[in-house]
């Protein structure tokens, strides 16, 4: 085969056949096809589209680019949860220990951040000594012992994506729906899942920035997996203003640790609860929504899934007592409260200024390769609906740089719509796609 003929014929809006695409795959993984033909199929297939049935192909054939991991030593269901990414999403955090105390393994291969969208392994790595990278023997012995285990993605598993991830960041590919979804199943399909929640993203502050695009791109996931043979509930979720009060890595750690024990703010802990219940009905340890959320809320009012995390820290070789007292986890030298310039409700608050402000903070990188402070970020974050007095702090901006605080107070100011009159807080989620 010869790869510009299958790069015209995509251009020209003609469907693959799985042999093309598993040709043009493999060659580009083991180095015989270059970036630049890879990005000009990658832009092909973003302004041309593909069929289910290539989606599918595309994905196995990323699959098949690295090993699959031998996770039949885990009696449970294995059942992960994949989010397309939002400002202050820590959901990951709270979410797999508390579900593993309900008799479910999560093998969750998590990512770093990249642009404005946090990544769950910097906020592990904000823990002291936390390992991210584990061996495949390592990651099922923490997940037979504990039930979770988060971890990035090992070098032999999919290393296709690697490369056209990186690829796709800088050619203005990202927000392809069937490279989107190749990348992420892919990568879970690796682990062997018996099921997948998914919390698909929309908003000022997600890849999708329309309900309808999200849609979109959860049911290309849905009729993907369903072509694979692996279960997928999707959850459309707002990301207009950003998830609970914390941006940036220790911040969330610390938020998350709140949510375990029994507090943290509503809408990280609605939403925990809701992917949670999902989990356990797919893995069948519960029979409905009621009961797997009376289940979820025990292991939490009890204390059963914060010691989890503590223990699956522990065995990653992070420190757990950093989670009994969050004060040990890395702080910003500088913490400067961003007044309130009106009275009134908050209307709007833009998550995408306040993860760009995140960013000029520290706690965000434009490179997989720019270095992250974990100290770094926002927190106290008010929300829309809340009513705020003149000077009454809107947020606390944490950083190290004070070179930048001037324009990241400018965007976070900006953020925040404050009116008269008062103001219900969105939908958080969407319940039925």
């Amino acid at each position: 085969m010869v790869p510009q003929w299958i790069i015209e014929k995509k251009r020209n809006g003609r469907a693959l056949t799985d042999e093309e695409i598993g040709f043009f795959i493999q060659g580009y993984t083991n180095g015989a096809i270059p970036d630049y033909q890879m990005a000009a199929l990658a832009m092909a297939i973003t302004l041309q589209g593909m069929t289910p049935d290539e989606i599918a192909s595309l994905t196995r054939s990323m699959l098949h680019s690295g090993i699959i991991l031998d996770t039949s030593s885990l009696r449970k269901p294995k059942i992960d949860k994949h989010s397309t990414g939002g400002i202050g999403d820590k959901i990951s955090l709270a979410l797999a220990p508390l579900v593993a105390c309900c008799g479910i393994a999560v093998p969750m291969i998590a990512g770093r951040s990249l642009g404005l969208t946090g990544g769950t392994i910097d906020k592990l790595e904000s823990i002291s000594g936390y390992r991210t990278q584990l061996d495949e023997a390592a990651f099922l012995h923490v997940l037979n012992t504990c039930g979770c285990s988060i971890i990035r993605a090992m070098d032999n598993i999919v290393p296709a994506d690697k490369k056209l991830y990186a690829l796709r960041d800088v050619t203005g590919t990202v927000s392809s729906i069937p490279l989107i979804v190749s990348s992420i199943l892919s990568k879970k399909l690796a682990a062997r899942l018996d099921g997948l929640v998914l919390d698909v993203k929309w908003g000022r502050g997600a890849f999708m920035t329309t309900r309808t695009d999200a849609k979109a791109l959860a049911q290309a996931l849905v009729k993907t997996g369903q072509h694979l043979n692996l279960r997928i509930e999707p959850l459309v979720t707002d990301m207009n203003q950003p998830l609970g009060r914390a941006v940036g890595n220790a911040l969330e750690v610390a938020e998350s640790v709140d949510v375990l024990q029994g507090n943290g703010p509503a809408d990280v802990v609605a939403l925990t609860l809701e992917l949670g219940a999902r989990m356990l009905m797919m893995g069948g340890v519960a029979a409905d929504r009621k009961q797997a959320l009376e289940r979820l809320r025990a292991k939490l009012q009890a204390g059963e899934a914060f010691e989890r995390l503590k223990t699956m820290v522990q065995l990653h070789g992070g420190d757990p007592h950093t989670l009994d007292d969050p004060s040990q986890l890395p702080a910003a030298a500088i913490r400067e409260p961003l007044p309130a310039r009106h009275a009134g409700f908050v209307q709007t608050v833009d998550a995408g200024a306040i993860g760009r402000a995140a960013l000029l903070l520290g706690a965000g990188r434009t490179r997989v390769t720019d270095a992250i402070d974990p100290a770094a970020g926002i927190t106290a974050l008010k929300k829309i609906g809340e009513a705020v007095s003149i000077g009454e702090p809107l947020v606390i901006l944490h950083t190290n740089r004070r070179d930048c605080l001037k324009e990241a107070r400018a965007l976070t100011a900006d953020a925040f719509r404050i009116t008269a009159e008062s103001v219900s807080p969105p939908p958080l989620m969407t319940l039925e796609i």
